[in-house]
């Protein structure tokens, strides 16, 4: 019977799925990413918002080299199709959104794990770094296609180019974390925000979340007629009770109390 790597916990419709290999910094052996798969794979539609995280102090350091040093030399066959890249590490099977809470190192295919994820917040405690060049691999899971386009394209090629690695004040910065906060803050803060989305209407929140992506990979022209036809069809029927003033106002008072 393999060890239990991933840890599912439910609070309400919120999911906390926890990488737990503390002792290999959370690395991504097979037994670890089959587990995430599945982890995704088995939320149902009781889960609006999921949060991602590490035990330890590491959120992912990346591939687990030990176990690939054992294998044939191969990361991925010539002819799959359904990498870490198109499966978003499992998250494409969750139809709602992913926050990272970024504990720790994240570390090559760590970075690539929180960067699939739609939010990511960090603790000051976390560190980030590309080092698929220092070990002679090219990436495989949507690197080169979101580092750019979080930090920039100079930015992204610094960090990749190089390895060097950046602490959580300057990923913020650079726009490749949404915020910092205090370690023992982290976990609250995601909590907070999971709690927030998952008010909302969940069928808008997926359309939505699901609407900003595609608008992201096309032109300014296409984006605006792409959200004109999704809002034409979407809003043919909507809730009345949701447009009332009282409801609105009340609905804000909660996201806004301490």
């Amino acid at each position: 019977m393999s060890e239990t790597v991933i840890l599912v916990e439910h609070r309400g419709p919120i999911a906390i799925v926890t990488l737990n290999r503390p002792d290999a910094l959370n690395a991504l052996s097979r037994a670890l990413s089959d587990q995430l798969i599945a982890a995704f794979a088995g939320l149902g539609e009781d889960t609006r918002v999921a949060i991602l995280t590490g035990t330890g102090r590491a959120f992912c350091a990346g591939a687990d080299l030990k176990e690939l040093a054992s294998q044939d030399g191969r990361l991925q066959g010539a002819d799959d199709v359904e990498g870490a890249g198109h499966t978003r590490f499992g998250m494409a099977a969750f139809n709602g959104p992913v926050i990272a809470a970024i504990n720790g190192f994240a570390l090559t295919g760590g970075l690539e794990l929180a960067m699939n994820c739609d939010i990511r917040l960090a603790s000051s405690a976390a560190m980030f770094a590309d080092t698929h060049a220092r070990v002679g691999v090219i990436p495989g899971g949507r690197m080169t296609a979101l580092l750019s386009r979080l930090v920039g394209l100079s930015r992204a090629k610094e960090l990749s180019l190089s390895g060097r690695m950046i602490d959580a004040e300057t990923a913020e910065r650079w726009g490749l974390v949404n915020r910092v906060t205090a370690p023992e803050d982290l976990m609250h803060e995601a909590l907070a925000l999971a709690e927030d989305i998952a008010r909302n209407d969940p069928a808008i929140v997926k359309a939505y979340n699901s609407l900003i992506d595609e608008n992201f990979g096309m032109t300014y022209a296409e984006a605006v007629d792409h959200e004109h036809v999704a809002s034409r069809d979407a809003n043919q029927h909507f809730r009345r009770d949701a447009l009332d003033p009282a409801a609105v106002a009340a609905r804000m008072r909660a996201q806004t109390a301490p």
